[in-house]
């Protein structure tokens, strides 16, 4: 499959053609890495992290603990007896 540079502004863009945007699932904000290899130029997808809770809890120690924040007097529906 061919596309083309074209001027966008002081850079320069490449479109994607819609069958290979959703043959490798990338549509509109998808955040890619640009490499660059002795063969030329390699685009892949960024892949987003995946956050797991107990891997997030793993890392609370007590030097990164907050302690609490005083918001002000309790209101509304919050108040527990």
């Amino acid at each position: 499959m061919n596309a083309t540079i074209q001027k966008w502004g002081n850079s320069l863009a490449l479109r994607l053609p819609k069958a290979l945007a959703d043959e490798v699932k990338m549509t509109e904000g998808t955040q890619v890495e640009l490499l660059r290899t002795e063969n030329g130029l390699l685009l892949k997808a960024r892949s987003r992290p995946r956050y797991r809770l107990a891997k997030l809890v793993a890392g609370i120690k007590p030097g990164n603990r907050h302690s609490e924040t005083n918001w002000g007097p309790e209101r509304g529906r919050e108040i527990l007896s």
